[in-house]
């Protein structure tokens, strides 16, 4: 568990099975977990880290956007689920999935699942019998602040090149941003200046000072929104290319 305020927490990536970074507030009355991992194993290593820790359970998890690896472990994670309302319409046509080895391989050719996480999915979850998708308890639109007390976690729908129901969520009072994979994505994507100028412009808004993505180490402020800048440089260039 790495501690970057006496309130906010998180636990670092792995990319063997791509386990992603699980983020934890905790309030004076509540407290908040941000993703619930990419299965029941890598949501119970969380909550035992929190146990070491002599941390409160979970009242809430909020789940940045719908990719199996940042939800696999909700039906695990027994707290409140805080979607918005794209995440959740995915969550709840994936309820109808079969998880099979045929039913998974036939998604990842029809472009519903990639390659790799399908080759992911199956090591770190060889039975798949058991497999529970949740939906949201908490749905909102666009935006949602959860008072925690004495703090509070703003979850906004960012959208941007990864998927089109990337949330992030905010903690004001310690100035930490996690962002989930929201910063993900590449020139293979649709759009992607446009979408990387708007995420850029709305993170220049926000007054953090630590950003968690969702599958590397926690950084400052100028570093991250420099890495944005230069996706954008890089974008720009692709386009001026594909113009001549």
């Amino acid at each position: 568990m790495i501690k970057l305020s006496d309130r906010v927490y998180y636990t670092a990536h792995n990319d063997e099975t791509d386990r992603p970074v699980l983020g934890y507030v905790q309030g004076d009355r509540y407290a908040l977990m941000v993703d619930a991992g990419n299965s029941s194993k890598h949501a119970e290593l969380f909550l035992q880290s929190l146990r070491e820790e002599r941390l409160p359970y979970p009242d809430y998890v909020a789940i940045t956007h719908w990719h199996w690896d940042h939800i696999f472990g909700m039906d695990t994670v027994r707290a409140k689920a805080i979607t918005n309302t794209l995440t959740d319409h995915q969550l709840k046509k994936m309820q109808l999935w079969k998880w099979d080895d045929a039913s998974m391989d036939l998604r990842a050719a029809n472009g519903e699942e990639s390659p790799v996480c399908n080759r992911n999915i199956r090591k770190e979850l060889p039975d798949r019998s058991g497999l529970t998708i949740k939906s949201g308890d908490i749905v909102y639109d666009s935006r949602l602040t959860v008072d925690l007390g004495g703090v509070h976690c703003e979850l906004i729908r960012v959208g941007g090149c990864h998927s089109e129901d990337c949330s992030v969520v905010f903690v004001p009072e310690e100035k930490v941003l996690f962002i989930g994979d929201a910063d993900c994505g590449g020139s293979k994507t649709e759009n992607p200046l446009e979408k990387t100028e708007k995420l850029l412009a709305l993170f220049e808004s926000l007054d953090f000072e630590l950003c968690v993505r969702g599958h590397t180490e926690h950084e400052g402020r100028h570093d991250f929104l420099a890495s944005l800048r230069e996706d954008i440089e890089q974008y720009r260039r692709e386009s001026d290319k594909r113009s001549v």
